[in-house]
């Protein structure tokens, strides 16, 4: 096991130092942080789960929109998603302010950038071949910018592109790039201007989706010009023949600042411009900007660090709580595809990665909205045919492993979420474990079910046979619970059954690295492959040895068609989170898990940016080593995480490397689908939960310093509590967990509740 000595590294080590007394824990959110490397966070503003995320767009191809200079920006657009792997979506209904001789003749008018601005909510940069100042913000549905052009600059302009979109590829139908079906532009009046931009395909190979939009500028223009396919015309508006279209506006010569308020809607023109009008009103930027970070301000104050916490911490933190809390995008009486008074949220981008820590994260913040995005889910769900794993553009897809809205469901239920109809919820969870999606499967439910429920398994050969029915046993668990809850004790019988079928792909015998037992591949016949085809070929069929290291995409088969799906059979045998102590049972036992864990970490197989990998460090718990537990997260903490625009170690997918971090920060952790929270050594000396209801929970570490890096003894509400886990009934009753630290592991937490083992 590597040196305990770097716990407190980038974290922690610093918390002696003078701290920043910020009025405001917004004042500690830093976009920046992951916008580089692995991390593609987007850096733009935007409100809590906002349906509107104005960024620039530097080039068509990154996912967030925005890449660090000295990239060129080809215009600002209004709707982007968050960390995000995979081809880019959206991208939509661009604006670039220009200026100069003869910019009016032109549809394009790319620049670079200087003097970058970026902060909650708030974004500016400087266009260095116009001096242009851009600055940007939002709210819930509306754009807002501020543009400043150079006092004597002439033909100064805004471009509006409603054909511009992320991932455009010259190839029809390319597999995860957007394609245009359409757009049109219209100039109303002298100050606004409509349309909208039809775009399908994307990371979710899903149907078109529409964005509408009314742009409205502050100060009227005294030109105006239309063009399809660059072609400029004088024409007041371009209908809807499947090209590109745009529209340039001139401004008189005198001015010299412009507000541009861009409303957004999923529905129609006209909804678009009640968008703008309801959330900007007669507001200017400045007071756009001061509400919406007054919106985050009240959340993310729901969780209060305790005055040792650094700077870098704080920064770390509340960063982290901002990015879980971007997507999915609250789009209630936005929905296209049918109208009921139910919330719509889209922009799941994918569940597979954010069940395991986002959505606990958001119960404990904002519980009311998680309610809402589990009714969310369950509506689709009734009027989809399917709850989506992923979905985007108001369209499902892709799945990448399980459905596992079930487990998020389960999790609402475990935590006795109120405000959810856990009956129809069990219907849509039903649905996805008996109904085979046929050749949707790439899109929704259970991939390879009638496989899976006729061979115990999901047979190699099937795309993603091998994390498939790990996570369909993990799902079925979830099912089983939700039955039980609610007297369906049939229901839980036959699930709780299924909940253990990723046993028939554990080969039992199968060795490496000193570990014996790992889930590998099977053939329809129940044979075990030691060696697989390369690729698909009728003809001709090499093989390549399969081992539980092994990478087969996309060398030898198509990424999307692994055995297993971002990751590799070392991480996937650790993965069973609803039953860990049938894992260690058949894995030979505590010593042999224990062995087999440290060979994990010390060897560098566990992958810290794969999702599938989340619990593994945790697992020593379940051994009564919740110290191992604190040693192992620690040492990841300090390795991958920071507070610099590197500081995530990969996608940030949604939040969920971002919510990652924030548990394990206080020094809990979630199982998700259960009511408990793992505990360890905290990297914070003290957190507040402020609840929901009112009251107050307190996690407290006494005598804490970099030193003394275990715990070693714990109470709760002033009563001993010796074990390393506390529901969440007990959070949610509020009070204070105050943890003993030391410099040397104790005895404390080798039980993880009572009279279990």
């Amino acid at each position: 096991m590597k040196s305990k000595t770097i716990v407190l590294g980038a974290i922690a080590a610093t918390f002696l130092l003078p701290v920043y007394v910020s009025g405001r824990v917004t004042d500690y959110v830093d976009p920046k942080i992951g916008s580089e490397g692995l991390g593609r966070v987007f850096i733009g503003p935007s409100h809590p789960f906002g349906m509107v995320k104005p960024s620039p767009d530097c080039t068509p191809s990154p996912n967030s929109g925005w890449l660090p200079m000295p990239v060129r920006v080809d215009g600002f657009s209004q709707v982007h998603v968050s960390g995000t792997g995979g081809g880019p979506k959206y991208g939509n209904i661009s604006i670039m302010p220009f200026c100069g001789e003869g910019a009016m003749s032109s549809t394009t008018h790319y620049d670079t950038r200087r003097d970058e601005e970026i902060s909650l909510g708030y974004y500016s940069t400087t266009l260095n071949g116009s001096g242009i100042r851009v600055e940007a913000t939002t709210a819930p549905r509306t754009a807002v910018y501020r543009i400043t052009y150079p006092k004597s600059a002439p033909e100064k302009g805004l471009a509006v592109d409603a054909g511009f979109f992320l991932g455009e590829s010259p190839v029809p139908d390319a597999r995860e790039a957007q394609q245009l079906v359409g757009s049109q532009v219209e100039i109303v009046g002298d100050n606004a201007v409509q349309g909208y931009s039809r775009i399908r395909g994307g990371w979710n190979n899903g149907r078109a989706y529409t964005v509408y939009f009314y742009a409205e500028t502050s100060v009227p223009f005294t030109t105006a010009a239309t063009w399809r396919n660059s072609e400029i015309g004088s024409e007041r508006s371009r209908a809807d023949h499947g090209d590109k279209t745009g529209a340039l506006l001139e401004f008189a010569d005198g001015t010299s600042s412009v507000e541009v308020r861009v409303g957004i809607s999923f529905l129609s023109e006209l909804k678009a411009r009640e968008n703008a009008m309801n959330d900007t009103q007669d507001k200017n930027f400045d007071a756009v900007l001061a509400g919406l970070i007054d919106s985050w301000e009240g959340l993310l104050n729901r969780i209060e660090l305790g005055p040792s916490a650094t700077e870098a911490q704080k920064r770390m933190f509340y960063t982290a709580l901002y990015h879980t809390m971007i997507m999915p995008a609250d789009r209630t009486g936005e929905n296209p595809l049918w109208n009921d008074p139910m919330p719509y949220y889209d922009d799941f981008y994918a569940i597979w990665d954010t069940y395991r820590t986002s959505m606990p994260l958001i119960t404990l913040i904002d519980p009311v909205r998680q309610a809402e995005i589990v009714n969310s889910l369950v509506n689709i769900g009734r009027r989809d045919g399917y709850m989506p794993d992923a979905r985007s553009g108001n369209a499902n897809g892709r799945t990448q492993g399980g459905s596992n809205a079930e487990i998020v469901i389960a999790d609402a239920f475990a935590k006795k979420l109120p405000g959810v109809d856990y009956e129809a919820a069990l219907q849509a969870m039903l649905k996805d474990a008996t109904v085979d999606p046929g050749g949707n499967h790439e899109a929704e439910g259970r991939g390879g079910l009638t496989e899976y429920l006729a061979l115990g398994y999901v047979p190699h050969g099937i795309d993603r046979a091998g994390n498939r029915t790990v996570e369909y046993s993990f799902c079925d668990w979830a099912i089983a619970q939700v039955a039980k809850g609610l007297g369906h004790n049939d229901l839980y019988d036959r699930y709780m059954k299924q909940s253990g079928s990723w046993r028939n792909l554990w080969r039992k015998d199968y060795e490496h690295d000193g570990a014996r037992g790992f889930i590998m591949p099977r053939d329809r016949d129940g044979n075990w492959l030691d060696s697989i085809p390369y690729g698909h070929s009728r003809l001709v069929k090499p093989k390549f040895e399969y081992t539980p290291l092994t990478f087969e995409g996309p060398w030898y088969t198509p990424w999307w068609s692994m055995f297993f799906y971002e990751a590799s059979s070392w991480e996937y045998s650790l993965s069973i989170p609803h039953d860990v102590p049938g894992l260690i049972e058949i894995c030979g036992g505590p010593d042999a898990m224990r062995s087999r864990l440290d060979t994990f970490f010390d060897k560098n197989y566990f992958n810290v940016n794969n999702e599938p990998s989340f619990l593994s460090p945790c697992l020593y718990h379940w051994l009564g080593r919740p110290d191992l537990t604190s040693e192992r997260v620690a040492d990841i903490l300090a390795e991958n995480y920071s507070d610099t625009p590197a500081g995530l170690p990969g996608n940030d997918d949604s939040g969920a490397m971002s919510s990652w971090l924030a548990f394990h920060m206080t020094g809990l952790y979630p199982n998700a689908g259960h009511d408990y929270y793992l505990i360890h050594s905290p990297v914070l000396e003290s957190t507040t939960f402020h609840l929901a209801d009112g009251k107050d929970f307190t996690i407290r570490a006494i005598d804490f310093s970099p030193e003394n890096r275990y715990i070693v003894s714990a109470t709760l509400n002033g009563r001993d509590y010796p074990w390393s886990t506390i529901s969440h009934a007990d959070i949610s009753a509020g009070g204070v967990l105050e943890l003993k630290m030391g410099a040397a592991p104790a005895s404390w937490g080798k039980q993880m509740w009572p009279d279990k083992n």
